[in-house]
């Protein structure tokens, strides 16, 4: 049987106008900002007129490290939390917005897939509500007004060698990574270095997704380090004065998006820093509000549980005062099958004996998640040529880590199909079983923090750091930064930083190439291996298979 495109079903959607969506989690219209009938805005006003409200049930979807087979988070998050309205539960979806970069590179869309989808599809993996591009013009605002202060007498006497604020734009760009700017002469400005790193990797995207409200915003886009004085002492947004013209910027930005599923299910898609290079989650605001307007709220983080989950639980959570009352950890049968060293153009053919040796990955999640003191079940995302042999496989191997594996077919049949998946989530939910908790402590110093994830998450023998790094460290510990969390930008397709090492890898080592301190957001970025904050675009991106066909429509996006 065919399938229809993941576009196909989206054009076919019967959509309700979004005042009805708002309608049905109690927001009045005149709170409502609409963008054309099918997206709006949620205003401050309401948002803060809910905060006394009982907060619902939080529940993170996460998955093992990404392959090429595909493992389907967000399409899972999409259709767990149809699943749950579908058997009578109030539930809402929170998800991340998408970067052009990735768009037009090779990822493709953001909005889930089959029958478990977000619309307006094509809005939300283009322009959408112009977030993304508020962020990166606040954030050359600022790039812009550092080098007019440093033209018109440097009165901070910033060190121009020594200038930490990059420039940002929403792109794959590699040659961007390094530039020159300010050359031609003296009406220029002063020659320097500078580069240029991808939007979703800004700090000031970080600090969109982490501020509670427009003053909190205001005052953390303050905080941010952009240079140095030639003592070493620390410049800050505040000190260059762009903090409260950015947050003008960044006024209607702030407010969360409001859309649907393909069944007419409410959704928040707001903000989106990358997991391999940022922390990876949704929107405080998005998450925060939907908890006050319904029974269980799905969210996801980026990637990987060993970086998205991992960031969610140590720096979103701990920032925003969130506890998971359960984790849903996404797998299917083609990625185990590539974890256990079948090649991907093999994937079709049954596998049972590789399907056992890829799932020492999802293992190995299992025990992490675990480790926060959350429930876990595992979603195995159906493929139609998944045998029963394999699935079998999966369950009986989760069964053996203390959890429970479910089908789930939400692809295929929408909320029928993830209806067994949703029962469960809300019997571990209204359990209550979790005692959630971070996996380090504040007061820990950030080099021990550091080792503490690579050996307990990534179960390396060791971070490797140099001297001037553990030096960098204990600098910031001396300036009142040392209880922050770390934020590790590492790649995504293992739990070591070579990415081509699948499975549950050990007796790796951690190399740590560079220390960032993003005093704004609250935590330092820590980069490891050959990571990159702007990335490039492939031998062949999406873009040269994205046009308008003859009716006007987008094609190739997806």
């Amino acid at each position: 049987m065919a399938h229809k495109s993941d576009i196909e079903i989206a054009r076919a959607a019967l959509k309700k106008p979004i005042m009805e969506i708002g309608e049905g989690l109690g927001i009045p219209s005149e709170h409502l900002l609409p963008y054309g009938h099918d997206k709006a805005k949620v205003s401050q006003e309401f948002i803060n007129s809910v905060q006394g409200n009982a907060n619902g049930k939080l529940v993170l979807v996460t998955a093992i490290n990404p392959t090429p087979a595909g493992e389907g988070k967000t399409t899972t998050t999409v259709g767990l939390g149809d699943g749950l309205n579908a058997i009578g539960k109030k539930a809402m979806i929170c998800i991340r917005e998408a970067s052009l970069g990735p768009n037009f590179g090779m990822k493709g869309g953001a909005a889930g897939g089959g029958h478990a989808q977000v619309v307006p599809m094509e809005d939300m993996n283009l322009h959408f509500t112009g977030d993304f591009h508020a962020i990166t013009s606040a954030h050359s605002l600022l790039s812009a007004m550092i080098d007019n202060h440093i033209y018109w007498g440097n009165e901070q006497e910033i060190d121009v060698r020594r200038v930490v604020w990059r420039r940002v734009v929403d792109m794959n760009d590699r040659a961007l990574r390094q530039i020159t700017a300010s050359l031609g002469g003296v009406a220029n400005g002063f020659p320097r270095e500078a580069g240029f790193d991808i939007t979703v990797a800004s700090e000031v995207m970080a600090i969109l997704c982490l501020a509670k409200d427009l003053k909190d915003l205001e005052e953390r886009l303050g905080a941010m380090i952009v240079a140095y004085r030639r003592d070493r002492t620390p410049v800050y947004c505040r000190d260059i004065k762009a903090h409260g013209a950015m947050t003008v910027l960044l006024k209607d930005a702030m407010q969360p998006n409001l859309v649907q599923t393909l069944e007419n299910n409410p959704a928040f898609v707001h903000g989106g820093p990358f997991a391999n290079i940022a922390h990876g989650c949704n929107s405080v605001m998005a998450t925060t509000t939907a908890l006050k307007l319904s029974d269980f709220v799905v969210t996801e983080a980026g990637f990987g549980a060993d970086l998205g989950a991992e960031k969610f639980m140590n720096i979103k959570c701990r920032k925003a005062g969130l506890a998971p009352s359960v984790v849903v950890c996404v797998a299917t049968v083609r990625a185990m099958k590539m974890n256990g060293g079948v090649a991907k153009a093999d994937l079709g053919a049954e596998n049972v004996d590789a399907v056992k040796a890829g799932c020492p990955n999802l293992g190995r999640h299992i025990e992490n998640l675990k480790s926060f003191g959350v429930p876990v079940v595992v979603a195995i995302n159906h493929f139609v040529t998944d045998t029963d042999a394999e699935v079998a496989a999966i369950k009986e191997y989760v069964a053996s880590h203390g959890a429970e594996a479910v089908l789930s077919r939400h692809w295929e049949l929408g909320s029928e199909g993830s209806a067994d998946l949703a029962r469960k989530v809300a019997e571990l939910a209204e359990g209550e079983t979790a005692n959630f908790g971070p996996i380090y402590p504040d007061e820990m110093p950030l080099a021990e923090k550091i080792q503490t994830i690579c050996k307990r998450i990534y179960r390396a023998d060791e971070a490797l750091m140099d001297q001037k790094i553990r030096d960098q460290l204990k600098l910031w510990e001396e300036q009142g930064y040392g209880h922050l969390p770390v934020c590790m930008a590492k790649t995504q397709y293992s739990f070591s930083t070579d990415p081509n090492l699948r499975g549950a890898p050990t007796g790796h080592s951690v190399p740590v190439r560079e220390v960032r301190l993003s005093a704004g957001a609250g935590f330092v970025v820590v980069v490891c291996g050959e990571i990159m904050t702007m990335p490039g675009l492939p031998r062949v991106p999406s873009a040269e298979n994205i046009c308008l066909n003859d009716a006007g429509q987008i094609e190739g996006l997806f």
